[in-house]
């Protein structure tokens, strides 16, 4: 309860409120689904996709398969903020380096996904609900 000259407040703070919200949850149960966001080819390194992986874990030896275009490569390296990673979970932004595979084979808006886990494809048709506010 706040009380000032301008009358009576009452109910949580910002912080209480803030450290009320829960944080989501992280899906790595499902399978892999990682939406590119870009594709870069570095010297010295190769080909590399950056996106934010969605569901799944991403993680260095994995074969992925790249929907679409149906492109299944190994993924050498997982890199978030110059750092390697020994995997990628939902929410984190990452690149990765992949093997034998040109830059010009991949773009924006492809979905990787693990090969052996229900790889991503693509939908003739599909059912969708928008909200809009």
């Amino acid at each position: 309860n706040i009380e000032r000259k301008e009358g009576k407040a009452e109910g949580k703070t910002l912080i209480e409120a803030l450290d009320a919200i829960l944080p989501p949850s992280r899906p790595t149960e499902k399978p892999l689904r990682l939406p590119l966001q870009d594709v870069y080819k570095i010297g010295g390194i190769g080909t590399v996709p950056v996106g934010r992986v969605e569901t799944g874990v991403l993680k260095p030896g994995m074969v992925v398969t790249f929907a679409p275009a149906n492109i299944t490569t190994e993924v050498k390296s997982v890199e978030m903020h110059h750092e390697a990673l020994q995997e990628a979970v939902p929410g984190d932004n990452v690149g990765f380096n992949v093997k034998n595979v040109s830059v010009k084979e991949l773009r924006r808006g492809y979905v990787a996904g693990d090969s052996k886990n229900n790889p991503p494809k693509s939908a003739a048709d599909f059912l969708a609900q928008v909200i809009v506010l």
